[in-house]
């Protein structure tokens, strides 16, 4: 924004923490505010103020009593922020009044005081800042611009500016110290040979934009951040909220999803430049609420990866600006735009009526019963959200706050998903032994919330004393569909009355620095969820797709080169994770050379960690039919491994269809056996029942299929 002020408000500031460089770093609060007019025109200057600010933290680190002479007896008298952000007000009006003059700008010794102090910690204590607080002068660019030779502006410090024009610093009280030097140095920027206007000042948003974001935008790689460990529940207004005063780009807030499409607590955010992106990693570990958020570099590639999008349609739905986006999950297949809206009722009028609708269908076109509406404004947003979980014909119906990012997030996953499912490789082989049980009897345990480095040998420390009543191989860590762990384990125990025990005395015991919940389970309860179910408070729901006539699948494990197996490694069985209702049938097939799992460790090899797929909260029902296809070069190992050895043997499941019609091919027969789970290598199973003469002139009119 360019302009041109003829009266600046000198402004310095100092923390209960850190200072000079690294000011708002640490969090800690503003503790003390001194401030001075400079009429440029009349070359005049106003009187110098000091305030202390009473901090609601009384603490003091050891640098800001050195750098002030400040004690926590001083600051206990003063006023809190809200009311010397008042007083600071009230004196510059009257101040200006005197001058005759009405506006004015701050000037301030770099960015931190205003971007990292000021509108962070008015955001914490939901204060209202003034117009003044969003634009100021930086000294150092000022600087900078007059005398390029003394270095770049992000190196220059009070002292070497005042050094390089050679101005005499005056001994006073801190912050009296600094404003007078600043003063110096802007008379000194004023007069010859430099002749320096005060123009184009910073600005700070007020408010996050929302917009779209093409893939073939050139995103820059150094204005990209990562953000890790963000509640589940947070929206792209609460992410710009936690880096208040930091200018994000037009739409550049991603809030990543795992595989099932929920947010995973990760975001990707895209600053205006470069300054502000190293501003933000400042905030690294900065509190969200009582979460500490983590924040790294990224690539502009990565934001790509997430927000960019192709389709037309998308486009238009996000081209209206200033709307709140609305996720509705669960709607019936049969729902259409009509019925939406009536859902909705009208207390919560979508904008442009079915415009702003956009239903996210698979490339066949088939619905997949998630729906993102346009609200105008916040009130109508929250009277949707109220309806969270209401009937919809006989389903319920799920309502979320949604963002641009997340919209063609799950619009790009479902636009590539394969017409024809394939179930992803294992993620380890299977194993030969039953460990995993399935009765009733609650002797196992669950752990939740384990930190998401946690290894067995850190489940077993925490375990203590309780380590000997883990049964063998009984340690089940749960990864997600990434592979990356979940934060969830499984231990069996010897005995109810010791699961009992371990789940009163280790609930809420902490693990480095994270408190992790125990609580007792049965195994049938610990099977169900390793197969991909949810247990929670409302009780159990079983793994998608868990059909009485349907067998696990079988899965040929394979590895490049050949594995050294422990002597007492663990394999499984699938039979042993999820037992068929029919009796298998005797075989003489050749087993498969065995693959161990996990590495050769001595320690490590005495509890096995069983991995399966495993949506974190929240949770949804969902399905197992649509995962993206294998890599090449794993359905070429797959292939390469099956010419050379037979999978484990299974009982399988014959269906025979008749009343096909002749035109009937592969893809249409595997379209309508869609979301029932077949092997990989099951696919052309298809035997065409028909006589020779038959076959020759006609494609089959019956099929049995494997």
């Amino acid at each position: 924004m360019a302009s041109h002020s003829d009266t600046l408000v000198v402004f310095f500031g100092a923390t209960a923490g850190a200072n000079g460089a690294k000011l708002g770093s640490d969090e800690r609060e503003l503790i003390l505010l001194v401030w001075q007019i400079v009429d440029l025109q009349n070359n005049k200057f106003g009187e110098t103020h000091r305030c202390l600010v009473k901090p609601d933290n009384l603490e003091l680190s050891e640098q800001c009593k050195e750098d002030t002479g400040l004690s926590v007896e001083e600051l206990s008298r003063a006023e809190p922020l809200d009311r010397v952000l008042q007083q600071f007000q009230q004196s510059i009006s009257s101040e200006l009044k005197s001058l005759g003059r009405n506006s004015y700008v701050l000037c301030t010794d770099g960015p931190q005081l205003v971007r990292q102090v000021i509108h962070p910690e008015a955001s914490k204590k939901n204060l209202v800042l003034a117009d003044c607080f969003y634009s100021f002068f930086d000294l150092r660019k000022e600087f900078h611009k007059c005398c390029p030779d003394a270095g770049s502006a992000r190196d220059q410090t009070l002292s070497s500016m005042a050094e390089f024009l050679t101005l005499s610093a005056e001994e006073a009280e801190k912050g009296i110290c600094e404003v007078k030097t600043m003063v110096a140095i802007i008379v000194q920027l004023l007069s010859e040979p430099w002749n320096h206007k005060f123009a184009n000042f910073e600005t700070v948003k007020c408010k996050f934009e929302t917009g779209a974001c093409s893939k073939s935008e050139v995103v820059d790689s150094e204005t990209v951040i990562r953000a890790r460990g963000l509640p589940w529940q947070s929206s792209d207004q609460d992410i710009a909220r936690f880096f208040k005063g930091l200018n994000i780009a037009k739409g550049g807030v991603a809030l990543c999803l795992n595989a099932q499409g929920r947010r995973n607590g990760e975001a990707l955010v895209r600053f205006v430049d470069q300054e502000h992106r190293d501003l933000a990693l400042e905030r690294h570990k900065h509190h969200m609420g009582s979460r500490y958020i983590e924040v790294y570099k990224a690539t502009g590639d990565e934001f790509l990866k997430i927000v960019g999008g192709t389709s037309n349609e998308v486009v238009q739905f996000l081209s209206k600006e200033n709307q709140v986006i609305i996720r509705m999950r669960g709607l019936p297949f049969t729902a259409t735009a009509d019925d939406v809206l009536g859902f909705l009722g009208t207390d919560c009028p979508v904008t442009d009526g079915k415009e702003g609708l956009l239903f996210v269908k698979y490339p066949d076109g088939r619905p997949t019963g998630d729906a993102f509406v346009l609200f105008a404004c916040e009130e109508y947003a929250q009277n949707a959200i109220k309806k969270h979980k209401e009937i919809l014909g006989k389903r319920y119906i799920e309502l979320f706050r949604s963002t641009a990012a997340e919209v063609q997030q799950v619009l790009n996953r479902y636009l590539s998903t394969p017409l024809i499912s394939t179930l992803p490789p294992p993620v380890l082989p299977i194993i030969t032994q039953p460990f995993i049980t399935t009765g009733n009897t609650r002797d196992c345990v669950r752990l939740r919330g384990l930190p998401y480095t946690a290894s067995i040998e850190d489940i077993l420390e925490f375990m203590g004393e309780f380590t000997v009543d883990i049964k063998p191989h009984g340690v089940h860590m749960v990864l997600n569909q990434q592979g990356r762990p979940s934060g969830d384990a499984f231990i069996q125990m010897k005995s109810a009355e010791r699961a009992f025990l371990v789940a009163q005395k280790c609930h809420k015991k902490m693990m480095r620095d994270r408190y992790v919940e125990v609580f007792q389970c049965s195994g049938e309860e610990m099977s169900f969820v390793l197969m991909g179910g949810t247990l929670n408070r409302s009780g159990l729901s079983p793994p998608p797709c868990k059909l009485p006539c349907l067998s696990p699948p079988g899965y040929a494990a394979f590895q490049a080169a050949p594995t050294v197996i422990p002597a007492d490694a663990a394999l499984y069985q699938p039979q042993a994770i999820l037992a068929s209702p029919r009796t298998p049938q005797p075989t003489t097939a050749t087993l498969p050379q065995t693959v161990a799992y996990y590495p050769a460790q001595a320690h490590a090899q005495l509890y096995m960690n069983y991995t399966t797929y495993y949506p974190s909260p929240p949770v949804s029902p969902t399905t197992v039919s649509y995962f993206a296809a294998a890599p090449g070069s794993v359905a070429a190992a797959v292939a390469a491994q099956a010419s050379q050895s037979q999978m484990l043997p299974q009982p399988g499941a014959l269906v025979r269809m008749q009343g096909l019609p002749y035109n009937t091919g592969v893809k249409e027969i595997l379209n309508f056996f869609q979301g029932y789970q077949f092997a990989p290598d099951e696919y052309n199973s298809l035997i065409p029942v028909s006589d020779q003469a038959r076959s020759l002139l006609q494609p089959p009119k019956e099929w049995l299929c494997l």
